[in-house]
């Protein structure tokens, strides 16, 4: 008996010794498991840091830099370029321009892509792969065709201005190029395919079943889009607006097409300071105050978002 119970004791020592070992395992594999995820992740992290991060820091400190004279080779490190940028009416008056047209622009793409969205969430998989094709296949043109395009329709003399006098409705051709209803027109017809599948993506999300319990409840279809679908659609309506202002604020091709001189917006501006009048220092603090702009407004949107005082509209 002494034998059988010597093996009993050396295997209910082991067994502690085989538990710390199946510990040991995870955290080896774990500590392995990271050098190949960076060596996936380093080719793109060196792309970002080479082609976004250096340009960035070198621009802002540009921004930080004051000359005597255009190309001077003599700075000095000072804020004078944000104080002439904030003390001069003119540069403000294109920061609210900029921010004011960004607004417009996505209000308009809101209220053209929802009912787009909304059509393409209650339509059977066939008809949404067609309607999404039809709304990307404005991306495969490039912007500058596309603003020409309108360029044409909105001249004076254009189709669009044509077709009202020929109608009776207007007695003199409108201003709609070189304004900033062109510019929004313009901006709208480039962001707002963004716009449609943001909020689509949002309303695949929605459970059917919700609205089919709404109306045997007995919910109007209109009580039940106000209570159900667009309360739940908010995520994908914040996310679009977000991602059509931020592209709105730094748009530079359809503000130099659309508007030209008479709507000076923040990008244009800051182009003519860099490559016009050669002022790289005052451009780059002109795109750094773009930038902090964005940014604050774009923070401000998705926090109030999520305090939840968006829902309370519709509670």
């Amino acid at each position: 008996m002494e034998p059988v119970r010597h093996y009993a004791d050396q295997e209910i020592n082991q067994e502690p010794n085989t538990g710390a070992n199946l510990q040991k395992t995870p955290k080896n594999k774990k500590r392995r498991s990271w050098g190949p995820g960076l060596l996936l992740l380093l080719p793109i992290l060196l792309f970002i840091f080479g082609f976004f991060i250096v340009p960035m820091l070198y621009i802002l400190y540009l921004s930080f830099i004051t000359t005597d004279e255009i190309g001077g080779t003599t700075a000095a490190y000072s804020l004078k370029n944000y104080a002439q940028f904030f003390t001069d009416s003119y540069y403000l008056s294109s920061l609210w321009l900029t921010v004011k047209i960004s607004l417009y622009t996505v209000i308009l793409s809101l209220l053209l892509a929802y009912p787009v969205a909304l059509t393409m969430a209650k339509s059977s998989p066939r008809v949404r792969g067609y309607i999404a094709l039809l709304i990307a296949s404005p991306l495969l043109v490039s912007i500058v065709v596309r603003n020409f395009g309108w360029y044409l329709l909105l001249l004076p003399n254009g189709t669009i201005n044509q077709t009202l006098m020929s109608l009776g409705i207007i007695n003199a051709p409108l201003k709609l190029l070189f304004s900033e209803l062109g510019v929004v027109i313009g901006l709208s017809n480039a962001y707002l395919p963004f716009m449609i599948l943001a909020i689509a993506t949002s309303l695949y999300n929605i459970d059917p079943s919700l609205e089919k319990a709404s109306a045997i409840l007995g919910a109007s279809p209109l009580r039940s889009f106000f209570s159900i679908t667009l309360p739940l659609s908010l995520p994908g309506i914040v996310s679009g607006c977000v991602l059509v202002f931020s592209l709105s604020m730094s748009a530079y091709v359809t503000p130099a097409l659309m508007g030209g001189a008479n709507v000076p917006m923040m990008p244009v501006v800051a182009y003519d300071q860099i490559n016009n009048l050669l002022r790289w220092t005052f451009g780059s603090a002109i795109s750094y105050v773009l930038l902090a702009t964005t940014l604050i407004t774009v923070i401000v949107f998705t926090r109030t978002f999520e305090r939840g005082k968006f829902k309370e509209v519709f509670r």
